[in-house]
């Protein structure tokens, strides 16, 4: 419990999910006297819903690999997944084991439901980083992935054994966190921040919900997508950012009809915006089945659409093993991930000083947690840190990097996908039209959004979708030319 009698911490971190606790972690190690933020409830977070992959190389896309900043993330993910074992052994020493790992590494399978154009290509851009990082990987027949059983329309061609790609259970990996977290003198404090004070250029205080006042002149919002209400309240400050919108995804905890699940993960790559279809084990008889992404302009209700889930456990059970549409759903969960309107990372110092940002990590915040923690407290502390973390400060003009025209080439590319995942039968040569048609369709919306700025895949279809991302888009390049133009 927080001491009522004093409010003033060395360090106050915003956002209880996994980024923020890691980092609240790791800077109590370090003895400093830390406050971290955010209702225990967790009525908004990704970590809570999520597969918890520790997916590194199998995110890897081909379009990952084309950029700068894309490789750099990619390089973030290397390094943490490095991390790992190290970081959940240092809380088992606290604690004792509690069983967190759940799966033993990934089986990526190449199957006969994607797009060549998106799936091909990314099954091939797994298998030369695995290459290139010198990663231990396997190639295997489809036929002996134990627990697999498709439908025969579905059945994969091509399948790589990623051994040191694992899973965790990511409710008991928070549980472990706040608890060595609370063991080390941190403290708790079960409310919402609403707004953060300043004075003559540096933070110095965030307000609570109830009113109250809790001092410091180092807060960090780690807050995912609900970072951006407390960023509003610093508007010069959040101008020069870009904007945070949830990228919502659907799952779903499944017993399994014959009480079996597979040892490992297994899922296909990336695809139509989302992670691919993933499929874990939870404990005996039970498995997690995620895949779904829709970008929102706000955080997402708790209650999934149906839509949603009919697409997420049919492609389970066409694509993964067709007995698991005999199985009992025990829980569906939403989680709305952090994505900028850019779609890169904002990790850094903001241009007040004092206060910091570490979200827009999309997907791979839980992956990347020991890494980032490891090397925002350095920088926190006044410490030499990883200097690519550079890239990413969230004082910046917006990343693009690709050109208009291979950013609206891979949109239309992955609403293809969507199509034939979700077995879409259309007449000979209508695929060249919807095509063509699509492109021009989004040429416009980009060319309308701004002359040069264009916004990544995601973002431009969820533009098409919500007005309110089309206007949060161009009041944000608008914002962006004239801040460039003062300086």
């Amino acid at each position: 419990m927080k001491n009522q009698n004093n409010n003033a911490f060395d360090v106050v971190v915003v956002g209880n999910g996994v980024l923020g606790l890691s980092l609240a972690l790791t800077l109590t190690r370090r003895k400093l006297r830390v406050a971290l933020v955010g209702e225990t409830s967790r009525p908004w977070a990704a970590s809570t819903a999520a597969g918890a992959m520790l997916g590194c190389f199998g995110e890897v896309t081909s379009t990952l690999l084309k950029s700068e900043y894309g490789r750099t993330k990619h390089d973030f993910a290397v390094r943490a997944l490095r991390l790992w074992d190290d970081w959940l052994g240092e809380m088992d020493d606290t604690l004792g084991n509690d069983n967190i790992r759940v799966a033993d590494g990934t089986v990526v399978i190449l199957n006969t439901v994607g797009y060549s154009k998106v799936d091909d290509v990314n099954f091939a851009a797994i298998r030369k980083s695995l290459q290139d990082y010198n990663e231990p990987f396997e190639d295997i027949n489809p036929n002996d992935i134990e627990w697999l059983d498709p439908y025969p329309s579905s059945r994969p061609q091509n399948a790589i054994y990623i051994p040191n790609e694992h899973a965790v259970n990511s409710i008991k990996l928070l549980q472990r966190l706040e608890k060595s977290f609370i063991c080390l003198g941190g403290t708790l404090i079960n409310e919402a921040g609403i707004r953060i004070e300043n004075n003559s250029g540096h933070v110095d205080a965030l307000i609570l919900e109830s009113g109250e006042r809790i001092i410091s002149n180092k807060i960090i919002l780690a807050a995912g997508v609900r970072s951006q209400d407390l960023l509003d309240t610093v508007p010069d400050v959040a101008a020069r950012i870009p904007r945070l919108v949830s990228g919502s995804g659907v799952s779903a905890i499944v017993s399994t009809v014959d009480g079996s699940s597979p040892n490992s993960v297994i899922r296909t790559p990336n695809r139509a915006f989302a992670c691919g279809l993933h499929v874990l084990p939870r404990q005996k008889g039970e498995i997690y089945i995620g895949a779904t992404n829709a970008v929102l302009p706000k955080v997402a209700p708790v209650n999934p659409k149906v839509g949603n889930v009919v697409h997420l456990l049919e492609c389970a059970y066409r694509q993964i093993r067709w007995d698991l549409s005999q199985g009992q759903i025990n829980r569906l969960q939403v989680g709305n991930r952090p994505v900028s309107v850019d779609g890169h990372p904002l990790l850094g110092e903001t241009d007040l000083k004092g206060l910091w940002i570490m979200t827009g990590t999309n997907r791979d915040g839980l992956t990347l947690s020991p890494y980032l923690a490891q090397e925002m407290a350095k920088l926190i502390c006044g410490e030499v840190a990883d200097a690519d973390l550079e890239l990413f400060n969230p004082v910046r003009s917006p990343i693009q990097t690709f050109t208009r025209k291979e950013i609206i080439t891979e949109t239309v590319e992955h609403i293809v996908a969507t199509g034939y995942e979700s077995d879409w039968r259309m007449p000979i040569g209508w695929q060249n039209i919807i095509e063509n048609n699509l492109y021009l369709t989004y040429e416009k919306l980009a060319q309308d959004l701004h002359p040069d700025f264009t916004p990544p895949p995601e973002l431009l279809i969820a533009a098409s979708k919500h007005p309110s991302i089309i206007k949060m888009l161009y009041k944000y390049y608008k914002k962006q030319v004239s801040l460039e133009k003062v300086l």
